[in-house]
């Protein structure tokens, strides 16, 4: 006789052996119904005994096991075939249950011959007389028995996420169950797809059984949880104590620390003695670090945190190490409007003011100078070591070019130079690179009253200008163009104009007193109201207006003030007595 194994099952070939306590075989059972059945115990005949048969027919039944439809009833798997599975209950025949109910997500079956099961009894005979049974309803009854009495006592289940849907997730917990958006997590979720599939504790917050609708909250686990870490977490903190924890977020002003159930704050400031322009030049999210706790208050749960402080200041003994007047090297950090930071070390930092920067240049802009990042040698000006500040200047660690200027252009000296730039009151001349000297606009001509010095003058033109005065201390040099050149004053006018002379002129501009005359190219005189007609005159433009030409008297000359006087009044009574005189020869 062949045996073959089936799933741990004996099963004889030949058709009608049966196992004994087992029951029908593998081919017989399949005959039978294979969703909802039984083999009842009929066709027994009872042994003739005073009383009769049906003594024996109540001996037989109170055997049987007293159950009730609607219970959950305990069972042994007898029989396993194909497509169902047989479980005695105890009672008058055996059910069967279709296999698929003890089939695992995988298609495994889970139970083996002999096996003890809990089953539902829907009836304990149908129209056929069977017993129907039910494993499936005996899960679930029992899931939501179990998950009723976590909901009510507080528990926790755990859940498997199935996938998203309308305003959260669904969850196994053994049966369907929601897990709204609002109580995935104690923050939001941006990737839900990510969950799906992971197993996470969670409590029953609302239940309905008749409904069948459960809701539930990972987030008042998550709380609870953070509660719970929170007070152990409170109790061994205190200032100064150095604990570990894990960045959990990052801002432009510092990182909060998870301490565990409890958030410090490190701020930017006590992350290091150096400068930081952001958290993210030291930390990413996740970052596990050793911090010290500067301030707690345990009534508000606010706790700050520093990391610089678990190394020693720089600033202390800098004195020492950075002495006033001593040449050292440092990078560019920063740049302001009045000058640049340089660090000579992490967390310590000088400024170089922009008066500082250079022998030559008035620097307006530092980042003319310098640039981030450049390393620079400078010179200690000052130190404050309670006030952490140092004055540094990049101008002493270089020679001094004043202490030899008035050496290299002394007054007198003619100079040429490049216009490098124009001012209202001006014009810079660079005289060397680095090195310019000022063009003041009274002195641009000798001759000509200038109003802007772009009236004689433009950016880049070369000039050859007269060294006026040399001032070291205040790092000034001034020039003249028209000291360069010959005052007309002093030559061509006291030999080409003399007083009574007749001469002619071109009204330039007038004035409540007169008319400037211009006599020649930037030599002009003065026509006062009182000298332009022999009667009264009350207002100059009665008599003239600006370009007419006109012909008048010299009656006054003074070169070293540079003024002339002019009267068309004396020109008048000088023609006039011309005009007498040659009648009077005639």
């Amino acid at each position: 006789m062949m045996i073959e194994e089936t799933r741990g099952i004996r099963i004889d070939e030949e058709p009608n052996q049966e196992r004994e306590g087992v029951g029908p075989s593998k081919r017989s059972l399949s005959k039978s119904k294979p969703i909802r059945g039984s083999t009842r115990r009929e066709g027994v005949e009872f042994p003739r005994l005073p009383g009769g048969s049906e003594d024996w027919k109540e001996l037989y039944n109170e055997t049987l096991r007293d159950i009730s439809e609607g219970e959950i009833i305990r069972g042994t798997v007898v029989n396993i075939t194909d497509d169902a599975i047989m479980v005695d209950i105890g009672y008058k025949s055996e059910g069967t249950i279709p296999i698929q109910e003890f089939l695992n997500a995988r298609g495994e079956l889970v139970v083996h011959l002999g096996d003890q099961v809990d089953v539902y009894l829907e009836q304990k005979e149908d129209n056929e007389g069977l017993v129907v049974l039910s494993r499936e309803k005996a899960e679930k009854i029992k899931v939501w028995e179990e998950i009723t009495r976590t909901y009510e006592r507080g528990g926790m289940v755990q859940g498997t996420i199935l996938g998203k849907t309308k305003g959260g997730l669904m969850v196994d917990i053994g049966v369907k169950a929601f897990l709204p958006g609002s109580q995935i997590d104690l923050r939001p979720v941006k990737d839900l797809d990510k969950m799906v599939g992971q197993t996470f504790p969670m409590k029953i917050i609302k239940l309905n059984q008749r409904r069948g609708n459960i809701v539930l909250s990972r987030r008042a686990f998550l709380e609870e949880e953070r509660k719970g870490e929170r007070e152990r977490t409170l109790e061994i903190l205190e200032e100064g104590k150095v604990i570990k924890g894990k960045v959990k977020n990052l801002t432009e002003y510092g990182a909060f620390v998870d301490l565990g159930g409890i958030d410090g704050l490190l701020h930017i400031t006590d992350m290091s003695w150096g400068r930081i322009s952001h958290p993210s030049e030291l930390f990413v999210v996740g970052d596990e670090i050793e911090v010290v706790v500067l301030k707690l208050d345990r009534e508000s749960q606010r706790v700050s945190l520093g990391l610089k402080q678990r190394s020693p200041d720089p600033w202390q003994s800098a004195n020492e190490r950075y002495p006033i007047g001593a040449k050292v090297k440092g990078k560019v950090v920063s740049l302001v409007d009045y000058g640049a930071f340089v660090e000579l070390e992490p967390g310590v930092e000088g400024l170089v003011h922009v008066s500082e920067m250079s022998w030559k240049q008035r620097v307006k802009n530092p980042a003319r100078i310098v640039a981030i990042g450049d390393i620079v040698e400078v010179v200690v000006l000052d130190l404050d070591e309670k006030a952490k500040r140092i004055s540094l200047g990049m101008k002493q660690a270089e020679p001094n070019p004043w202490i030899y200027v008035e050496e290299k252009y002394p007054v007198g000296m003619r100079v040429k130079g490049r216009v490098r730039n124009l001012t209202e009151y001006g014009a810079f001349v660079e005289l060397e690179d680095g090195l310019d000297g000022l063009i003041h606009i009274s002195d641009m001509s000798w001759t000509k009253r200038i109003r802007h010095p772009s009236e004689m003058l433009k950016k880049g033109d070369w000039v050859e200008t007269l060294v006026l005065r040399v001032d070291k201390n205040t790092h000034r040099i001034s020039l003249g163009l028209k000291q360069a050149q010959a005052d007309p004053w002093q030559t061509m006018v006291p030999e080409k104009y003399k007083v009574g002379m007749n001469v002619p002129g071109r009204v330039v501009r007038l004035a409540e007193f007169g008319a400037f005359v211009e006599l020649e190219d930037g030599i002009e005189g003065l026509l006062h109201i009182s000298e332009m007609r022999p009667e009264r005159v009350s207002k100059p433009e009665e008599v003239v207006s600006v370009g007419e030409e006109v012909m008048a008297k010299i009656i006054k000359l003074d070169v070293d003030e540079r003024k002339i006087g002019l009267s068309i009044k004396a020109y008048l009574q000088s023609v006039k007595e011309e005009r007498n005189s040659e009648e009077s020869l005639s």
